[in-house]
């Protein structure tokens, strides 16, 4: 009876040491190799080291890598500047992108999220009395991150639903323009840039001027009859036939149509701006 109770209760010592399997966090996103790299970088180093584990390529055109990159690394350096070792950086970039990959795959809610959040920090967190040899955080390191989470992921939840969820427009950044000019036999080389030059400069300055195409017919001259005196031409004064008095009176004329003509203008626009101010004293006068 002695050896059998002996050896059973050797057996049930020897059970209590071997650990359980773990049910979260399996699989490390990041290796130790990874890790120690990333540790060695600086917030720009870290930022383009992850562009190349996560395999981003299209990075300046993809609003999805682009926000999905800053998380990371936003994270990353977050843990890193709260000094973890290298086991718990890996664990917590592993619980960032569990959570993700839950909300992408399994549409996990934000009550989801968090109630997965608790199941993890219970398996990894402080538990000194069931599991000591699982413990990678302290109860203030688990407080932190809880922290973080829910000012990172948990309070852009919907945000990160959109994300993954909701299809986005293809915008166009720009456009192609094909212009085809007509040239002439005779056109200048090089060619000028019309395109960079006003219109009345081109047609002044540039464009060829138009070959004349009139037929040249041959005109019999005549001797002419005439006198040499009548062949004169004679430049007569339009004005001759009027006085100065008259001059007067008819520039005079014109000049009084156009003074009231402005005028009438004038106090036209005049009267317009005084029945607006009127109008707006009368609404300050209600007010």
């Amino acid at each position: 009876m002695s050896t059998a109770s002996t050896s059973s209760s050797r057996t049930q010592k020897t059970s209590e040491k071997v650990p359980p399997s773990p049910k979260f966090l399996t699989s490390d996103f990041l290796s130790d190799s990874q890790i120690n790299e990333l540790l060695n970088e600086n917030i720009h180093g870290v930022q383009k080291k992850l562009e190349e584990f996560l395999d981003f390529h299209k990075l300046p055109t993809s609003l999805k890598e682009a926000i999905l990159l800053d998380y990371y690394t936003s994270g990353f350096w977050w843990a890193k500047g709260k000094n973890f070792t290298v086991p718990q950086l890996s664990k917590f970039m592993t619980l960032l992108e569990k959570l993700l990959h839950n909300l992408q795959t399994l549409h996990a809610s934000l009550e989801d999220s968090i109630k997965f959040l608790g199941e993890v920090m219970a398996e990894i967190g402080p538990n000194i009395i069931d599991k000591p040899y699982m413990n990678l955080f302290n109860v203030q390191q688990a407080n932190e991150i809880v922290d973080y989470l829910k000012m990172s992921l948990f309070q852009h939840y919907k945000l990160y639903e959109f994300l993954f969820f909701s299809p986005r427009d293809e915008i166009v950044i720009g456009t192609e323009k094909v212009i085809e000019l007509v040239k002439s036999a005779d056109y200048p080389f090089p060619t000028p840039l019309e395109e960079g030059i006003a219109y009345d400069l081109y047609s002044t300055f540039l464009v060829p001027p138009p070959t004349p195409t009139v037929e040249v017919e041959e005109i019999e001259q005549v001797p002419s009859e005439e006198s040499p005196v009548e062949s004169e031409v004679v430049e007569v004064d339009p004005l001759a036939n009027f006085t100065m008095e008259e001059v007067k009176t008819v520039l005079g004329q014109i000049t009084d149509e156009v003074i009231s003509s402005i005028q009438a203008e004038i106090n036209e626009k005049l009267q317009m701006q005084e029945d607006t101010f009127n109008a707006r004293i009368e609404k300050l006068k209600q007010a």
